[in-house]
């Protein structure tokens, strides 16, 4: 598997042990979404929206969006982006995959 995001992605206010941490969180959390599609996982099962949680608080550490915010940001991982780019890299689908997950997650655990 080959990912694309790395630690220079990550705001400059980290010190680079920090950033490459962020990474290693990040694949993680890709990683365990592509697992979660290949074993023909629905994106609102209950163990995507747990990995679409950890996503979340991931994202929030440095930014926490509301709910229109957040599903903007899957948005982004559908559009043509280095999101898109990034996911469909990792996996043929991921990317829709995890927009529909992020949007499920959103619209049950985010305020407007």
């Amino acid at each position: 598997m080959r990912f694309e995001y790395h630690a220079s992605q990550f705001s400059t206010e980290h010190s680079e042990e920090e950033k490459q941490q962020f990474t290693l969180e990040f694949q993680s959390i890709t990683s365990q979404m592509h697992e979660a599609m290949q074993q023909g996982l629905p994106a609102n099962s209950s163990e995507v929206q747990e990995l679409v949680k950890t996503h979340y608080e991931f994202v929030a550490r440095f930014w926490k969006p509301n709910k229109g915010a957040y599903k903007n940001l899957a948005l982004m991982y559908i559009m043509p982006s280095e999101y898109r780019d990034y996911y469909e890299n990792v996996g043929e689908g991921l990317s829709k995959y995890t927009y529909d997950a992020l949007c499920m997650w959103a619209d049950e655990n985010l305020p407007d």
